[in-house]
């Protein structure tokens, strides 16, 4: 299984946000595919001492979030990320990547 995100954007929102300072926005294709980004995540951040303080949504609903507080990262399946637009929500944001 290829745990590599499609389409990564990360969003400087610390400006025009109370609640986060960054979001990460990103792709998978399929129920295996976001199950698999969202572990290799939660590993890499326990790897360097972080854990999330919240995980929502399941793999079932093709969107997971995972909260660390001062970044938020979300897992979408495309056709999800397409119909939320949240690029387009926070579209005042700087584009960090």
């Amino acid at each position: 299984m290829d745990k590599k995100a499609d389409d990564v954007l990360i969003l400087d929102v610390s400006k025009i946000s109370s609640v986060t300072d960054y979001l990460v926005l990103c792709s998978g294709n399929s129920e295996p595919h976001l199950k698999a980004i969202a572990e290799e995540v939660s590993r890499r951040l326990r790897e360097i001492g972080l854990r999330t303080r919240h995980h929502s949504g399941l793999t079932a609903s093709r969107w997971v979030v995972l909260d660390l507080a001062d970044v938020i990262v979300h897992v979408f399946h495309p056709e999800l990320r397409d119909r939320y637009a949240l690029e387009q929500l926070w579209g005042d944001a700087k584009r960090v990547k």
